[in-house]
């Protein structure tokens, strides 16, 4: 089920299986994520807030928090079970037969684990066994749209009007309905095509033409503490603030393992949020809460130490991160030409099939900015990449605008690919 943003995919897709579960006593379904944290935010709440709230309360769903051999799961009175997982450990999930799955953002995922995924389904215990998936429009390149052009699988195109939370019957929009398409008629470029058309789009002049979320994106791993580290920060406070925190291997690939991308905060709660991630403080700020880093170890400061801190050229907010981070920082590299190359460079596949930069998908600490995740912006330097392109003026400069974060990659790029030119004059 493939539309845009906001014409209920999710919640129809989980209506269903909810009354899969209540009709086939024994019944094993699965609800699927790249990752399971991002569940939490998404079809968990939907199911427990508008599909199966009745069923919670009454006693006739209950929910199981998992072990060390199961899953979290849904359980039955009838012995249905809706489990939960992500692809980033799917042992746990894949270790028992199913009737029926639900991959939520199915765009997501890689051709893989789709494939690993339909090998499970042969509990046998409904009359038919089928993976069901939703998910936004991406390129239309992607193997799953390719897959549906191939008749191997079925698209159902969803709209805005087919859902009664914006549109009545007769067509016409309700009160929360015109503020929210207000909101997706203000995007812009390719965001506008897929997240308020449902057009499977590429971006016209995207800049990084080799980002692929399949190969760039990987699941989190633990960083050797000898592997140098690059801190870049892009200062900004109604535009994102971002920090991003880089591990550089021995063969010289780049890792993001942690970024912060947020609005509307202070840079001196900036530095007291880095330095609680960096295991320097035990609340963040940004939430007031034990920091939800779930990551790398944290193993101190020493650990984790930056070799150097790039910053944006504003003085006023070095001054004040320096302060309230109690470390120096230098202006960053702002050659946008050569970054960008030297950054395109290592998006590209070398001749092992590998690029020279990655990212873990779940990079950013503190969650995701709800004002930019509200506005249907970019909420991390990943979902940034396929909207950051050239202006109309040609392929010279990038368009200022959604670029903070490619900014900010672009200064670590700088500091380990691009040496300094000496200045030479000749009299």
């Amino acid at each position: 089920m493939a539309g845009p943003a906001g014409t209920g995919k999710s919640r129809a897709v989980l209506e269903k299986l909810h009354y899969m579960a209540l009709l086939n006593p024994g019944m094993s379904g699965l609800i699927v994520r790249k990752t399971a944290v991002s569940l939490t935010a998404s079809a968990v709440a939907t199911y427990e807030r508008d599909v199966a709230s009745q069923a919670l309360m009454d006693g006739t769903v209950k929910f199981f928090g998992g072990s060390t051999r199961e899953p979290a799961q849904y359980r039955y009175s009838n012995g249905s079970v809706l489990a939960l997982g992500g692809m980033d450990n799917p042992l746990k999930i894949m270790s028992t037969e199913r009737d029926v799955v639900f991959a939520q953002e199915a765009t997501e995922l890689t051709i893989d684990d789709w494939e690993m995924i339909t090998t499970r389904l042969r509990n046998g215990r409904v009359s038919f066994q089928q993976i069901i998936a939703d998910c936004n429009p991406q390129q239309p390149q992607h193997w799953l749209k390719l897959r549906c052009d191939a008749g191997k699988t079925r698209m159902i195109t969803s709209r805005h009007e087919d859902n009664p939370r914006y549109f009545r019957d007769d067509g016409t929009p309700t009160e929360e309905g015109v503020s929210y398409i207000a909101k997706l008629d203000a995007l812009t470029g390719v965001r506008y095509l897929r997240l308020r058309k449902g057009i499977w789009a590429a971006a016209e002049g995207v800049i990084y033409e080799d980002f692929d979320p399949a190969v760039h994106l990987v699941d989190a791993l633990p960083i050797p503490e000898q592997w140098r580290r690059i801190w870049a920060v892009d200062f900004g406070y109604v535009h994102p603030f971002v920090w991003q925190d880089w591990a550089i291997g021995p063969d010289g690939e780049m890792i993001l393992v942690r970024e912060i991308y947020r609005t509307q905060t202070l840079v001196e709660d900036h530095a007291r949020a880095i330095r609680a991630v960096c295991g320097l403080g035990p609340i963040d700020p940004l939430t007031g809460r034990p920091h939800p880093y779930t990551g790398p170890s944290v193993t101190g400061w020493d650990a984790k130490r930056p070799s150097i801190i790039l910053c944006d050229h504003d003085a006023e907010d070095r001054a004040t991160l320096e302060r309230h981070l109690g470390w120096p920082t230098r202006p960053a590299s702002k050659n946008v030409k050569d970054g960008i190359q030297a950054t395109a460079a290592r998006f590209r596949l070398d001749g092992r099939g590998r690029p020279r930069v990655f990212m873990f998908r779940d990079a950013v600490v503190g969650g995701r900015d709800p004002e930019l995740v509200d506005a249907k912006r970019p909420a991390s330097t990943p979902e940034e990449i396929p909207t950051y392109v050239w202006n109309d003026k040609g392929k010279d400069e990038p368009r200022k605008e959604m670029d903070d974060g490619s900014d900010t990659m672009r200064y670590a790029v700088m500091e380990v690919d691009v040496q300094p030119r000496p200045r030479v004059r000749f009299l």
